[in-house]
């Protein structure tokens, strides 16, 4: 008996271990409805892989301890992860685009996506701190042709790029970009995080571009937060904003029933892309 807990004990934790290394993070809550054990036992098992130092105890859950909170991958890493969700959040995303609006794209994968899906909405003001995004209109808003001879397209993006400190992701922050977003005003704040929970909100590894994600957030009408469904439950080093700040999440099929329910408690629209009812109102 006593070996066959053990084995059926040891199942369990890898389980959960797969799940905080797939998700990037998981609340005990969740996993006690998963796995259908109680709270006591989901705790024994947390604190038995982080004694063994496979993930992190933070507040509610764990997290992969490879994932630290102060840890950023670059740009390329980042591309990498997701990148069907990301399109479909993209596609998504770019629908609630309105022909000559302002709007802001932040630094990340997902907001690199959604710049593609935007390159034939005429007449746009973008204001980006991303100089990725910032290519992409470049490159794409253009009339075939030669070299410098290239011309604007009618209708193209009007780009605006801030200044600033280049982060391994590419996004340029600090306080060169603090004062240009803080001079501005954008109808729509497309966000990319590192990480979205009830506790922590919206967070970054990156101190420096908390701060450059906090003047966004205050310089638009409306912030709608474009994050795949490993985001939810990661936790950065720094948060710069909390739910009640977001209009709009954007994500993927891949959430689970239960996170939705408890992501539409704190949110007035979760958007679920590449499903046919993908507005869900609380």
């Amino acid at each position: 008996m006593g070996d066959n807990q053990n084995l059926l004990a040891e199942q369990r934790r890898a389980l959960i271990l797969d799940e905080v290394r797939r998700r990037g993070g998981v609340r005990v809550n969740e996993l006690t409805r998963k796995l259908n054990v109680s709270d006591m036992t989901v705790r024994r098992d947390l604190d038995a892989l982080a004694h063994q130092g496979m993930v992190e105890k933070v507040h509610g859950g764990a997290v992969p301890v490879a994932e630290a909170s102060s840890h950023e991958p670059g740009f390329e890493a980042k591309a990498g992860l997701e990148p069907g969700a990301k399109e479909a959040i993209a596609r998504a995303a770019a629908s609630m685009v309105v022909p000559g609006s302002a709007i802001a794209l932040s630094g990340g994968t997902t907001t690199y996506a959604l710049a593609h899906h935007l390159l034939d909405v005429p007449d746009l003001t973008v204001v980006t701190n991303s100089v990725r995004v910032a290519d992409v209109f470049h490159t794409g808003q253009r009339r075939s042709g030669s070299g410098t001879q290239r011309a604007v397209r009618p209708g193209a993006a009007t780009v605006v790029l801030t200044g600033g400190v280049r982060t391994p992701s590419d996004s340029l922050v600090g306080p060169v970009a603090d004062r240009a977003i803080r001079s501005l005003h954008f109808d729509l704040l497309f966000l990319g995080v590192h990480g979205l929970s009830v506790e922590a909100g919206l967070s970054t590894p990156n101190l420096a571009e908390a701060e450059t994600n906090r003047q966004f957030v205050r310089s638009a009408r409306r912030v709608v937060v474009i994050a795949d469904h490993t985001k939810w439950g990661t936790v950065g080093l720094s948060s710069f904003a909390t739910l009640d700040e977001v209009s709009t999440l954007v994500t993927d099929a891949g959430i689970p029933p239960q996170v939705r329910a408890e992501i539409s408690e704190h949110l007035a629209d979760l958007v679920v892309a590449g499903e046919t009812d993908e507005a869900t109102e609380a």
